[in-house]
This record gives C-alpha cells, structure tokens and sequence, in this order.
C-alpha cells in the first residue's frame, strides 16, 4: 500500500497553525494539511495536534462538517459564556443517569454556551454540598473545554482561564433558594436555624 503525502497550507477556510474545536476533544491546533494517496484515492486530511492530550488526529476536509469542527469563538461569544456562568443554575429533577447523558452531549457538541451551561449547572461553592464523583468529573470536563478555548482566544494560560471562569462563577445568585419553583431538600435556611 503506497502513500504519498503532499502538504498545502489552507483548505475550507482551515488554515496551518490555527487553532480549532473539535467537538469530541475540544481545542487543537492544525499542524498541517496534507493530501495522502492511498491505494488510488486522494484524501485531503488537516494533522490536528491536541497537546494537553498528546494525541493527533487526521480529518478528511471533506468530514470537517460533518464532525463539526469549527473555529475558535470570538470576544463576545467568550463574553456570553462567561455571562451564562454567572446566571443561576437551571438543574432539572430527572434521575441523575439521565441528566449526565445530558452533560456529556452538551460537553462534546462543541458549543461553548452549552459547555458554560454545564459548568455553571455542576459548580459548587464551599457552602454547598459536595458533589459525587461522576458530577466532579463532568464539572471539571466541561471546565476544563471552556478554559482550554478561552485561553486560547486570549492568548492567555488555561490556568488564568479557569481564575476568570472562577470569578465569574463566584458572582453566581445565591445557590440555596428552590429551583424553578421546587423546595430542594437541603434549604441553607433552615440548617442555620437548626
């Protein structure tokens, strides 16, 4: 099986060196693109490196919709993000199984309002219960796609990312009062009057 690799430098508006969001895996960034023949057939693929991870990944152009890979978000779509996260959290009172299938598909759609939704949904602060493991690890998924894409667009490290995030989440509502209309069982109220 023969394969020869010719490189160009752009391709659907993709450039080499830009970075990218891959919704399955979050940002990475376009090595190269490259034309393999193999076995008779042309591919066009973009070398997209995610470095946090140490993975590469080889997209055919042409499943670059289909998979939904899109650019970086702009200013005020990185500002729309971080006002979702200072909203109050919306937690539908569905069995927890149903609602972490949720999560995931809003983590891996790609979409950073989604993402921020999850992250502001899952934060808990130090008076707050502590979360299970499962929605730990979803928090701190959907944490890290947000900060790694905000780091990103502002050239920034993904740690100062997370401290803005952070912030943001700290100018959150009050937690305690009942969701859309339903007492919740743990009223911060009521333990102070016990």
């Amino acid at each position: 099986m023969a394969t020869t690799i010719k490189k160009t430098a752009q391709r659907q508006g993709f450039k080499t060196g830009e970075h990218i969001v891959y919704p399955a895996h979050g940002v990475g960034q376009i090595m190269a693109i490259e034309e393999q023949s193999v076995a008779g057939h042309t591919l066009e693929l973009l070398v997209i490196s995610f470095e946090k991870d140490k993975m590469t990944l080889r997209v055919p152009v042409a499943k670059i919709v289909t998979v939904g890979m899109r650019k970086l978000a702009d200013g005020p779509a990185i500002k729309k993000a971080l006002e979702t996260v200072r909203g109050r959290p919306r937690v539908k009172r569905t069995m927890w199984s149903r609602r972490a299938q949720e999560y995931e598909a809003k983590i891996n759609s790609g979409d950073l309002l989604a993402i921020s939704e999850v992250v502001r949904d899952l934060y808990r602060s130090d008076t707050q219960p502590e979360q299970s493991y499962s929605e730990r690890q979803l928090y701190e998924a959907a944490l890290d796609r947000m900060a790694r894409e905000i780091a990103a667009v502002n050239k920034c490290s993904e740690t100062e990312a997370v401290k803005q995030i952070e912030q943001n989440l700290a100018k959150t509502p009050a937690r305690a009062k009942p969701l859309d209309g339903v007492d919740d069982e743990t009223d911060g109220d009521q333990e102070e009057a016990a």
